[in-house]
């Protein structure tokens, strides 16, 4: 606590567009699987600590997308289940304004921190979250008020947490959390700086850019205790930019995930009876289309794709890619995303590319 207070007495002195929002929390975990439902046992209560960076339109993408809010966030839950056990994390986060800057839309990505995860001997009950660390996505929508009464002002609205690690360590049946919350806002030394539109008035031509992207990772299959495995993705795909922000995509994937591999072998000894060949090979080739979203030097990606090439049929044909990306210049970049089938999460994706 000692720390986050001298953090905002630091902060106030050097920027001073700056707000921090506290909110009580109060909602259901969904019974998303059938082996979940015996641990939803009580509502679940937490907190949200945010602190929030205002813009004004300094820099062109500020004016593009209304002038959003961008920062970090604490949370706590308590799941009200000792099996469960309790979450910590911490994001980083974007406030999307709307209805004259009184509906908030907000993206968290982060990362949480689980008190109890599953252990074979003393939690094998916990199938939600092997892993003490995991990555966590959260949304948040809200109506708010500012500077009510002198620089304090108020918020509600509802928020969804989703905990999983994405496969990183089985099992792995996450949890997503709908949430009711109350809380207030405090704008610190607002010095009632007006927002100004910023945009350049040169017209600029986009044309098709072509990208190499490098992805890998460690996951592990459903069957507990199989063991973690490398993975390796190659990805070359053509972009084409509307506007400033929006992109789209088309390309291809070379997958060699190794857990599928050795699931494959398992597959053949454990189920003799579905004729499994064990050299059956595991590599996949897919073809996708996405939309990438540009926020400044970060952009949002979306991804869906088709498998083309896939000798052992394990999650289905279709697949969807989310994720972030970092520009470090016109070049290269670098970026974080979740490999899903449906609602079934296959990889957390770390990877590197380059723009030819």
């Amino acid at each position: 606590m000692k720390q986050i207070v001298f953090f905002l007495l630091i902060f106030s002195t050097v920027n001073a567009q700056f707000s921090v929002d506290v909110d009580y929390l109060y909602g259901k975990i969904l019974p998303h699987s059938q082996s979940i439902k015996h641990l939803i046992v009580k509502h679940p209560e937490g907190v949200l600590l945010s602190f929030n960076k205002k813009t004004y339109g300094e820099k062109e993408w500020q004016s593009n997308f209304n002038f959003p809010d961008y920062g970090f966030s604490l949370q706590y839950q308590a799941n009200k289940n000792q099996v469960l056990g309790d979450l910590y994390g911490v994001y980083g986060h974007y406030n999307f304004y709307f209805l004259k800057r009184n509906l908030v839309f907000r993206v968290g990505q982060g990362i949480a921190y689980n008190t109890n995860p599953y252990d074979k001997n003393e939690n094998f009950r916990n199938l939600a979250y092997s892993t003490k660390l995991m990555p966590s996505t959260y949304f948040l929508l809200n109506y708010r008020k500012e500077q009510i009464i002198g620089n304090i002002g108020f918020q509600t609205g509802f928020s969804f947490f989703h905990h999983s690690n994405a496969n990183l360590k089985s099992p792995n049946i996450s949890t997503n959390t709908l949430s009711f919350q109350l809380g207030l806002n405090y704008v610190v030394n607002d010095d009632s700086k007006t927002f100004k539109a910023t945009f350049d008035s040169l017209k600029v031509s986009f044309p098709i850019k072509y990208n190499i992207a490098f992805r890998t990772g460690i996951n592990e299959s459903d069957i507990i205790g199989s063991g973690q495995k490398p993975f390796y993705e190659l990805s070359f795909y053509a972009d084409k930019q509307f506007t400033k922000k929006s992109k789209m995509q088309l390309g291809i994937d070379l997958f060699a995930m190794y857990y599928l591999k050795e699931y494959i072998k398992y597959k053949a000894v454990a189920f003799p009876n579905e004729n499994v060949n064990p050299e059956t090979d595991f590599k996949r080739v897919g073809l996708f289309t996405g939309y990438e979203l540009l926020i400044n030097k970060f952009s949002l990606e979306a991804q869906l794709g088709y498998y083309v090439y896939e000798p052992f049929d394990f999650l289905g044909p279709i697949y969807q890619r989310l994720g972030t990306k970092y520009h470090w210049n016109k070049s290269v970049f670098s970026s974080v995303s979740l490999k899903t089938h449906g609602g079934k999460a296959e990889a957390i994706e770390f990877g590197i590319g380059v723009k030819l």
